[in-house]
């Protein structure tokens, strides 16, 4: 896709979707005997999402995974929409549109995997991190350099935030949250 058609989607955008594992991490898991007990997260997607939400842009986390780190990290970050556990995307998706009346052309998601494929087909602007799948990078619009836990998010919401005419770096923007 060309480059003018991207930064048109883009300034449509009011929320932004990323799947976690893969994507937000880099979809390594620590475990123990007790099970899962940490996920490795990126400090710079973090200030992506602010970086968004400081330009009105909502965020949330669609993903299959049930996981206590993730929902920790999204407490932290302040982010709007937290689905965990979900193994239907796609109706998820309906169901965040039908409540918070967004049409598909103002939603965009990242996601790198094959459980990804149909929710990045719907909505209005698509991406993957640089190390996903081919399927996701078949199906993405927008194909990030970062690799999944190192800074693809923060990536996709600095070119949203460009295409909105929102360019310039916060006064505290140092990679912090």
């Amino acid at each position: 896709m060309k480059l003018a058609d991207l930064t048109a989607r883009a300034r449509r955008i009011r929320l932004v979707l990323t799947d976690c594992d893969g994507v937000l991490t880099d979809g390594g898991v620590y475990y123990s005997e007790r099970g899962e007990e940490m996920k490795r997260f990126n400090i710079r997607d973090g200030m992506g999402v602010e970086r968004l939400r400081n330009q009105g842009i909502a965020t949330g986390i669609i993903t299959g995974e049930v996981s206590p780190s993730v929902r920790t990290r999204a407490a932290k970050l302040r982010i709007e929409e937290l689905h965990l556990g979900i193994k239907d995307k796609p109706a998820c998706l309906q169901e965040i549109m039908a409540r918070t009346g967004l049409q598909a052309d103002e939603i965009a998601f990242i996601g790198d995997d094959t459980n990804d494929l149909e929710i990045l087909g719907l909505v209005g602007f698509s991406a993957c991190p640089g190390d996903a799948t081919s399927f996701a990078r078949a199906a993405a619009d927008f194909h990030c350099q970062a690799f999944g836990g190192h800074g693809c998010f923060r990536e996709l919401a600095e070119f949203i935030i460009a295409a909105q005419g929102s360019a310039q770096p916060m006064a505290d923007d140092k990679g912090s949250e």
